[in-house]
Order: C-alpha cells, then sequence, then structure tokens
C-alpha cells in the first residue's frame, strides 16, 4: 500500500464502519436496533483496531499527503487510544435511552473519533483546523443529544457557544502564524520564529487559549464541569478522555515541533497553567455533591498533571505525557462508565445516590473502587506510575515547585475520591434494604467495564510495554 494509504489507514477503517452502521441502520428491526447499531459500531471499531495493529504500524516517521499529515509512532497510538475509547463508549451507548437505539449517535461518535485522529497526525495548520472542527461538532451534537432533558440541550448549548468563541480565537492565532511565516507546515514555522518578540508572543497566546479550551486547561476549563454534568455519561466520558488526549497530542506536536525555539517562553507559561489548573481543579472538587461534576474537576486536575511532562520538555517528559493519557482513558472511561450503569438504574447523579452501592452491586462497587484509586494515583494501578512519570521527569529537568504543586494535589485528590467511596461501602440506604434495590448489568456494560478494569491494572502492574509503546511514541518526534 501507498504511503498515503497507509498514513491514514485508521481513519478510512473508522468512516468505513460510519457508512455501514448508517446502511445497516434501516434494516434493524425496532427492538433490535439497540443490540444491532451498539455491537456493529463496537465490533467495527475492534475490527479497526487489529487491522490497524497488523497492518499499519508505521516504520521510520514520514510525511504524507504533501506533508499535511505525519505517519509516526506517536500519531499512531494516539490514533490506536482514540478508536479503543470509541469501542468502549460505544458499548456504554448501547443502554442509555434515546441514544443507543440512535444510529446518529454512533455516526457522530465515529466521526469524531475521525477528527481526533487527523489532529493527532496533522502537521500542517490547515489540516489541525480541519480535524479540530470535525472532533468538535459531532461532540457538540451528541452533548445535548437528549432534547427532552433541558440539561443536556444546555449542556450543547453551552459547549458550543464556548468552543465556537475559543476556535475564532485559535484560527486568528493560525492566521497570523501563516501570514507571518508565509507557510501553514509546522517545519516552516519554526524556521521563522526563533526569537521573542511581540508577534510570537501573541500568537502562542491565542493557540494557547484555543487548545487549553480543548484540554480544560485553567482558566479555559469553565465549560467542563456544565458540560460534563448534562450531557449523557457515555459523551461526558470520551469528552473527559479521548478528546483531551487529541487535545494533548496537538499540543506536543505543535509546541515541539512548530516552536522549539520559544521552548523556555512557553515552558514557563504551561508550567503556571499546570500549577492553577491541578489546584483549582482539585479544592473545587472537594465541594462537589455531583458525581459528574466531582469527575469535570477531577478531569481538570489531571489535565494539570499531565501537563507536568510536556513543561519538563525532555525525552522523560515527552514519554510521560503518552503513559499519562493512556492510564488516563483507561480511568475515566472506567469511571464514567460506572456513572452511567448506576444512574440508569438509581435515577441520580448525586454523589448521596451511592450509599450503600456496595451491598446493591458488589462487583461494580469494586470496579468503581479501582477506577477511583487509579485517579487518586494509588498503586499498583495505572494512575500511580502515570504520576511518578511526569513528576519524575519534572524533578530531571529541574521543576521542583511544580512538583512540590503536583504531590500536594494529589493528596487532596486522595481525599476526596476516597471520601466518594466512603458513601459506597460505608453507608447505607435509608431503610437499610439495599438487596431489594439491585443493580443489573448489561453483557455491553460487563465486557466493556472488565476491559478497563483489567487495562488499569495491567499498566499499573505490568508497564514495561506500556513504557516501551510511549517511549517509541516519544522518539517519534
Amino acid at each position: 500500500m501507498s504511503l498515503n494509504l497507509m498514513a491514514i489507514l485508521p481513519e478510512i477503517l473508522v468512516l468505513l464502519v460510519g457508512i455501514l452502521v448508517l446502511v445497516c441502520d434501516p434494516f434493524f428491526k425496532d427492538e433490535n436496533r439497540r443490540v444491532g447499531l451498539g455491537w456493529l459500531t463496537a465490533g467495527g471499531l475492534t475490527a479497526t483496531l487489529a487491522i490497524s495493529l497488523l497492518a499499519g504500524q508505521p516504520g521510520q516517521p514520514a510525511s504524507a499527503w504533501g506533508g499535511m499529515v505525519r505517519y509516526d509512532w506517536l500519531s499512531f497510538a494516539f490514533k490506536m487510544f482514540f478508536i479503543f475509547a470509541a469501542a468502549i463508549t460505544a458499548l456504554f451507548f448501547m443502554d442509555v435511552d434515546k441514544l443507543g437505539r440512535r444510529a446518529e449517535a454512533y455516526v457522530l461518535l465515529t466521526a469524531s473519533t475521525i477528527g481526533m485522529s487527523l489532529m493527532a497526525s496533522s502537521s500542517d495548520l490547515v489540516m489541525l483546523y480541519l480535524a479540530i472542527e470535525t472532533t468538535s461538532i459531532p461532540m457538540y451534537v451528541l452533548s445535548g443529544f437528549m432534547l427532552d432533558d433541558q440539561k443536556s440541550t444546555e449542556s450543547g448549548f453551552k459547549y458550543l457557544l464556548f468552543g465556537a468563541m475559543t476556535s475564532a480565537v485559535f484560527l486568528y492565532g493560525l492566521s497570523l502564524v501563516y501570514g507571518f511565516a508565509g507557510s501553514t507546515s509546522y517545519e516552516v514555522v519554526a524556521l521563522k520564529f526563533t526569537s521573542l518578540n511581540i508577534v510570537s508572543v501573541g500568537v502562542l497566546f491565542l493557540i494557547l487559549v484555543g487548545l487549553g479550551f480543548k484540554v480544560s486547561l485553567a482558566p479555559f476549563h469553565f465549560w467542563a464541569p456544565d458540560t460534563y454534568e448534562g450531557a449523557p455519561s457515555p459523551v461526558a466520558g470520551v469528552l473527559s478522555t479521548a478528546s483531551k488526549a487529541a487535545g494533548f497530542a496537538v499540543l506536543i506536536r505543535l509546541l515541539l515541533v512548530g516552536f522549539p525555539a520559544m521552548a523556555e517562553q512557553w515552558q514557563l507559561t504551561l508550567a503556571i497553567m499546570a500549577a492553577i489548573t491541578m489546584t483549582i481543579g482539585n479544592l473545587v472538587a472537594l465541594a462537589q455533591k455531583n458525581i459528574k461534576r466531582l469527575l469535570a474537576y477531577s478531569s481538570i486536575a489531571h489535565a494539570g498533571y499531565a501537563l507536568i511532562g510536556l513543561v519538563a520538555n525532555n525525552e522523560l517528559g515527552h514519554l510521560s505525557v503518552v503513559f499519562y493519557l493512556l492510564a488516563y482513558i483507561l480511568t475515566n472511561l472506567a469511571a464514567f462508565g460506572i456513572i452511567t450503569a448506576f444512574g440508569r438504574i438509581a435515577g441520580s447523579d448525586e454523589i448521596r445516590a451511592y450509599d450503600g452501592m456496595s451491598r446493591r452491586s458488589p462487583y461494580l462497587a469494586l470496579a468503581m473502587l479501582i477506577a477511583f484509586l487509579s485517579l487518586a494515583g494509588m498503586p499498583p494501578f495505572g494512575g500511580f506510575i502515570a504520576k511518578a512519570l511526569v513528576f519524575a521527569a519534572a524533578v530531571q529537568a529541574g521543576w521542583y515547585w511544580l512538583v512540590f504543586v503536583g504531590i500536594i494535589n494529589s493528596i487532596v485528590g486522595v481525599y476526596y475520591y476516597l471520601t466518594t467511596m466512603k458513601y459506597v461501602y460505608l453507608y447505607r440506604m435509608e431503610g437499610e434494604n439495599e438487596e431489594s434495590f439491585p443493580i443489573p448489568m448489561s453483557r455491553p456494560y460487563v465486557i466493556a467495564l472488565v476491559v478497563l478494569c483489567l487495562g488499569i491494572i495491567m499498566v499499573g502492574s505490568f508497564f514495561a510495554p506500556w513504557f516501551d509503546l510511549a517511549g517509541k511514541a516519544a522518539m517519534g518526534l
């Protein structure tokens, strides 16, 4: 196969899955539509993952499509993360009312996955902007997909308004880059932006506004809590994981390839943003009574932790960001999957609704414990190794104050994660008759949560293969 086709093989296969869903939709009877569409999407994306791993692995880094796309291990690793996340999310879609029976929901998910994949591989500003919009527009629709739910429509509308505003700011920044560099190629941009002046500072500010919104860095995080709370839980899950990871993939490639000469300036800026993001995310999470809002602020804090690796800007730092995002995707997908499974039975996302959950569904409570301990950075789970790596990279680069802030914030995070688990394990339902209110689990949820929990444990306990994968991805730069 030609280099051009190999560079976008995963995207082509995901597109075929989306087309297949649309073509097959009319042939499913109403009672079979949920099962048929969900398994078709999840199975197609899993097949895409397998084919890409077997036939699409890159060799030496290369440019394709006239320099618009980069074909290397960094883009390939992120594409595999996104496709995996989309396959798991498709399973979570299946039992959500008015989502699992709609072919449009699955098609929007696949379209957004294509956009994320192109974000990770873009090496041209035009392709980058098109990829970001391809990712964002389906997510705006999915966030407000529940038209009869006021919170959902409000969530989609807020996300659309804030997203359109920051997208315009980001596009203006890209237009300035093109105006002063005379090219949209990252490599040419790197040759032109070699010194600190008012233009380069302004361009970096506009770019960081756009990408800071995408990954919910403070002070551009304000959209996340409302959007996560109102959006369907599986959509909030993919927004907080795959979409965030796509933003980080862009940050890594754009800053390291497009603005390497200004590293000292953007390192200091990102270090300050990381410290503020971690602190705001964790402190505000302490006061939350709604579990989706708690996870939203937790997600903001984790964006700050992941940013530490990029601030370090050394080999271990680049590796640690990729590893952190892998562990985070597994962990937060599991957390939102548990919320989806519990919320559809309990009818509430308030933390107090989780009283006695361990007696209603011991295995679901165990999965929640694994996810929350990993988010808290406790061994032997993936979150522990991920945090250890980003902190080690920062120490290696001399960012001691940032590591201190990160460790203090991690301790704060442990408090509210364990406080949530207190309701699950130590508190009882009113009437103390939890056995009368079991939480049934459908097969798609069981499969998805087992895979995610095993992944969290494997990444934390047998981390050498994943460490090598992250290292190979980082070396692609």
